[in-house]
């Protein structure tokens, strides 16, 4: 792996928790300057028309370690866990020598269950690795635990509220009551659970900051490791709510400089069933109120500034330890954030702000120099980061399990067939009250986009499609779901779906190099005496 035809040996993955595409100045975002992260565009590709596979955290995470679909590996939401027989990046890295490590959030939950069923401890060596979705924890931080009772073994084993005591951040929760709170005039906490607090200073101090933290530690394991091979998921919580910063950055922005909402006008928003139904959402009535986003809004984008800051940091210390050279980096989110786009709050729906996410590449070596600073429009999917790690370290990929595609390709020029479409899932069965008012079954309630070159369609069980003419329509204002006149788009996506479906991969324990093997016994024209082994007649 470190021969001059093959120069990667680390991969640094670097993912944000609900960080919109279209909120870095690489993407377009005319007041949120982000040179960190263009500098990395600048040194790579970037792709304008990425999607996650499902618009929460845990179900578009999963999809990013396993390379598969979340019909396939069937997290289908949060606190739901992994099968034991799904493999991850930590499955396909570690057997070549590679540490594979964790810094920051994956949400993955331990498969309790098939633990005990398989007669392993749930606390045992054995089982550490798999609670961990594969990767080893160098150091895990998911994000805040409210401040409740039924959450005080996870918020006294969490890292970060001991750093915090340590440096004199006392207090039952500090995670909360400082780097997630403001103070009053009086003293008091404020909440940043409240989004009427958002436009304060957190009460910790920068340095002390959960971004910053999450940097440090990722800056001490990379300078642990000397040549030792190496893959690093970096996973930011943030700009994920609260939706609170600490000084300097809580003030960067103003009001002046939150982008309008993208809304239908009154009386041709869609009439579908089930968008009215996340309509009707705290959040989405929340974010539907102007004074709320002029408030939330510019301390998401100083959050996004202070990552930008913290990548800065990490960027430079990889180039000044000789880790630039050799180092694979993709920067991507794990799903976006209405912020009051379409009268929507925080993520579960399947339009262009949540399922859109950024994604940069930047491969070290001499043959992806013809696309360095480039953009490139085609549609690629969380999915495809697992492959294209295994081709740039030079390991054997999984075609029978793996349902994304390696972006190697793309970044070295080489012509290549790519897909027609993108997918992404979300299943609504765990929100109450959009299930309710809808009247739908639990096992009724998915939504599935296609995403094809013109158009986006989006299909329900038990309720009619949507579609997007995303040429003449990009900010998805007019729903052509029930327009006869678009009856042959909505026939021919339908059959795209179709077609997805029927390629899911289900066999994965057993390679395509197996199988062919197999079949060699079974070709005709063979010797008659090994046509009759075949058949059982001797």
């Amino acid at each position: 792996m470190s021969n001059p035809q093959n120069p990667v040996r680390n991969v640094l993955y670097i993912m944000c928790d609900q960080l919109r595409r279209d909120y870095l100045s690489c993407y377009g975002h005319p007041h949120l300057h982000t040179p960190n992260i263009d500098r990395l565009a600048a040194a790579g590709v970037r792709f304008s028309r990425a999607y996650t596979q499902g618009t929460i955290c845990g179900p578009s995470r999963m999809s990013a370690y396993t390379g598969r679909y979340v019909s396939s590996h069937q997290v289908a939401w949060n606190a739901v866990p992994l099968p034991l027989e799904e493999l991850t990046i930590g499955d396909y890295l570690r057997p070549h020598g590679i540490r594979t490590t964790l810094v920051g959030k994956t949400h993955a939950t331990p498969n309790l269950d098939a633990l005990q069923r398989l007669a392993i401890h749930p606390s045992s060596e054995q089982a550490e690795v798999l609670n961990e979705v594969g990767f080893e924890a160098y150091f895990r931080h998911d994000g805040i635990f409210p401040d409740d009772p039924i959450f005080d073994d996870k918020r006294e084993s969490a890292p970060y509220t001991h750093y915090l005591r340590e440096h004199g951040f006392e207090g039952r929760n500090p995670w909360h009551d400082w780097a997630n709170a403001a103070e009053g005039e009086s003293g008091e906490i404020l909440s940043g659970w409240k989004m009427r607090n958002a436009h304060l200073p957190a009460r910790v101090p920068e340095q002390h900051s959960e971004t910053v933290y999450t940097t440090d530690r990722a800056i001490d394991f990379i300078g642990e490791q000397g040549e030792q091979p190496w893959c690093l998921h970096l996973s930011y919580i943030k700009p994920h709510w609260p939706y609170i910063a600490p000084a300097p950055y809580h003030a960067l922005y103003g009001a002046d400089q939150v982008i309008k909402p993208v809304r239908a006008a009154a009386g041709e928003a869609s009439d579908h069933p089930v968008y009215n139904a996340f309509r009707q959402h705290e959040e989405s009535l929340n974010f539907s109120r102007d004074e709320v986003r002029l408030n939330v809004v510019p301390t998401y984008m100083g959050l996004i500034k202070q990552i930008d800051d913290q990548l800065g940091r990490l960027f430079d210390f990889l180039q000044s330890n000789g880790r630039w050279g050799d180092t694979l980096i993709v920067f991507t989110s794990d799903h976006g954030d209405f912020l009051g786009d379409h009268y929507l709050g925080e993520k579960e729906f399947l339009l262009e702000p949540a399922v859109g996410i950024p994604l940069i590449v930047r491969d070290p070596r001499v043959a992806a120099d013809v696309t360095r600073g480039s953009v490139d429009d085609r549609l690629v999917e969380t999915i495809d980061a697992l492959p294209t790690f295994l081709e740039a370290l030079g390991l054997p990929s999984a075609d029978h399990r793996l349902e994304g595609r390696s972006l190697i390709p793309l970044l070295h020029g080489v012509q290549t067939d790519w897909r027609r479409y993108a997918i992404s899932e979300y299943d609504y069965a765990f929100q109450a009250p959009a299930r309710e008012r809808l009247a739908q079954p639990i096992d009724r309630c998915r939504m599935t986009m296609v995403r094809s070159e013109r158009w986006k369609y989006l299909a329900y069980d038990g309720f009619r499609p949507q579609l997007f003419d995303l040429l003449n329509d990009p900010q998805e204002l007019k729903d052509l779901g029930a327009d006869p006149a678009f009856a042959v788009v909505r026939e021919e996506h339908a059959g795209y779906l179709f077609e997805w479906v029927r390629g899911l991969k289900r066999r994965t324990t057993i390679s395509h190099q197996e199988i062919d093997l197999r079949g060699q016994r079974f070709r005709y024209g063979e010797p008659e005496t090994e046509k009759l082994v075949q058949i059982g007649v001797w």
